[in-house]
């Protein structure tokens, strides 16, 4: 007979996330495009939210944070209202998804290579599937902070 250790499951790190590094183009005018180098990033603790980083050149990126769900709809049909909106390239740039920044300066719209943007949310669902968002959130420790009681604890 041989001893077989118990079986534990897999352990998830309080801080656990995934990015992807990107290039991502802006159109100054027509017949010049710029590159932008930019970062999508995801953390399980803040699983409604995925995080764009862009000038990630500089000291300290601009970054913009917008629903993973917006940018999983974006790459199928266009999505959003407000701020960020999110559209499949189609027409000129096939194999594209459109990211448009709108603030207080306006607007601009930068383009991703859908097939990173793909690969970045299958990355984002392995560690919280769709769906399955609001079992990663600690509520109780968030209503806990709100009403003055303490910080909340990191989620499960």
């Amino acid at each position: 007979m041989t001893y077989e250790p118990p079986r534990v499951p897999a352990q998830r790190a309080a801080d656990e996330g995934c990015a992807v590094e990107l290039d991502l183009r802006v159109e100054v005018r027509p017949g010049l495009t710029l590159a932008v180098p930019a970062r999508l990033r995801y953390r399980a603790a803040d699983p409604y939210a995925v995080v764009l980083d862009s000038h990630t050149d500089l000291a300290t990126p601009i970054s913009w944070v917008f629903a993973r769900e917006l940018l999983a709809a974006g790459l199928h049909a266009p999505a959003g209202l407000g701020s960020v909106t999110v559209r499949p390239g189609g027409g000129e740039h096939p194999g594209a998804v459109l990211i448009t920044l709108t603030g207080e300066g306006g607007s601009v719209v930068l383009r991703a290579p859908a097939e990173l943007v793909r690969a970045f949310l299958a990355r984002t669902e392995s560690l919280v599937p769709a769906g399955r968002e609001r079992t990663r959130l600690d509520l109780d420790g968030l209503l806990r902070r709100l009403r003055g009681g303490g910080a909340a604890s990191p989620g499960p």
